[in-house]
């Protein structure tokens, strides 16, 4: 695959060939000597079920996976690597650093809502190219989608309310980026990530700690420092002490242009209640007010019937909210035989089968424009009515990247794609309460 259309500063780029385990390896070499390897294979990335209790998932990753998919090459270091270590052999090697995919990736669009065993990505190339980038797709696939499927339940109970993605010192620093990523395209507003707002184009913001009223002499020191800088356009933290007092000493600082107020700790739909009477009887009536504190989408829809502004939202967000993955799988599904004919294969472990075959995807709309169901034909097209919508796109074509899937203006569209697929969806879909997908997942096969 060329690079040509990969984005951002050459810094950004790492080589990601070794995000990888070592039996993607070991495979290759050992399909190489068995001459299988460069057999014409097919493999799909699917969820055989949603996390427990959810009514969807929400796919994220496909344009990291892509951007890495340009810089998936074995170079000397990588090369020596695996030489020193011994884990494969020359030929191998020889092959390795000579890897540029070459094949045809299909998926679903990131931000659209998926179900039990849609074929959210299709990888159709040789074996070996497609065996050795299985565990870094699913390691981008299983962890976006799990933080935008959180997300874009968090920003439907916000019910329009502006969510803040503010977890980055939860996980590692280049999940920070991807979870920041994810989270605004099911609906975040802005993020506090700095290097997720140069890559991908999204709005950060922040103002300030505990920490940085602590520092000063008092309170009021701290809010007069704060808005000589960054003006009464922001947002003040009034719970570092007494939360009467700070916001007190905050419209004294700021007057009635403060535009926010935070709230961190305690009962926050009492305190809530109470801080916007007092802003009020302050004349404050313009000044919002945001609230952070461990939020996931169950405290969200309780502070509904609150008088908050804002939501800032952190480790509930970046761990999925309880569904770390979402329990993609990448396996192989169809293969061509020694005479070039294409056969289906099926892993039939218990508990654990696939289904053979090609699988062509339609979301099923009724007259109204709402999802009834998720069409799955196999080997052949979905029985497709007139409204019906396909769900599949070419990301990859003989080995080069189509444009739009990556980058800034990527993020913008499967924003926009989750917006329109989540409004298709019965209005269930809202439902925190535990329950089945809420559509069904229907196969057609040949």
């Amino acid at each position: 695959m060329t690079d040509q259309n990969s984005t951002g500063p050459a810094g950004w780029l790492l080589p990601t060939s070794l995000f990888t385990d070592h039996y993607e390896l070991t495979m290759l070499e050992a399909a190489l000597q068995s001459g299988a390897a460069h057999r014409r294979s097919l493999f799909e990335v699917f969820s055989r079920r949603l996390a427990e209790g959810r009514r969807y998932g929400v796919v994220a990753g496909t344009g990291r996976l892509l951007e890495g998919l340009a810089t998936f090459r074995f170079g000397t270091e990588e090369l020596d690597f695996l030489s020193d270590h011994r884990v494969v052999n020359d030929a191998t090697l020889q092959w390795l650093a000579d890897f540029r995919f070459s094949g045809n990736i299909y998926g679903y669009a990131e931000g659209e809502a998926y179900f039990p065993y849609s074929p959210l990505l299709q990888v159709e190339s040789t074996f070996a190219e497609a065996c050795i980038l299985e565990t870094y797709l699913l390691s981008v696939l299983n962890y976006d989608s799990a933080v935008a499927s959180a997300a874009s339940r968090m920003t439907s109970a916000a019910n329009g309310r502006p969510c803040i993605e503010m977890g980055s010192r939860r996980i590692n620093e280049e999940s920070a980026v991807a979870a920041a990523r994810a989270a605004v395209i099911a609906g975040f507003a802005s993020t506090s990530n700095l290097a997720a707002g140069i890559r991908y184009g999204l709005k950060t913001v922040g103002t300030a700690a505990h920490s940085f009223t602590l520092l000063h002499d008092s309170e009021r020191e701290a809010f007069e420092a704060q808005v000589a800088s960054l003006g009464k356009d922001t947002t003040l933290l009034v719970d570092t002490f007494d939360v009467e007092s700070g916001v007190r000493t905050a419209v004294e600082v700021a007057g009635r242009e403060l535009r926010n107020v935070r709230l961190d700790s305690g009962d926050l739909v009492e305190q809530a209640h109470w801080v916007r009477s007092l802003l009020n009887e302050l004349g404050n009536h313009e000044t919002g007010i945001m609230v952070t504190s461990d939020l996931d989408e169950y405290a969200i829809a309780h502070l509904q019937s609150a008088p908050v502004n804002s939501y800032g939202v952190g480790t509930r967000l970046v761990t999925g909210s309880g569904a770390p993955t979402a329990s993609m799988v990448y396996k192989l599904v169809s293969r061509q035989d020694g005479n070039g004919d294409w056969i289906d294969v099926a892993k039939a472990s218990s508990g654990k089968g696939s289904l053979g075959g090609r699988k062509h995807a339609v979301r099923r709309l009724n007259a109204s424009g709402r999802a009834t169901a998720e069409l799955l034909g196999v080997n052949q097209r979905a029985e497709a009515q007139a409204d019906d919508r396909p769900l599949q796109h070419a990301f990859v074509r003989d080995g080069e990247l189509q444009p739009g899937w990556t980058g800034p203006a990527a993020v913008t569209r499967a924003a926009d794609r989750h917006r329109a697929s989540r409004a298709e969806l019965p209005a269930a879909v809202r439902r925190l309460q535990p329950g089945e997908p809420v559509i069904p997942t229907v196969f057609n096969e040949a």
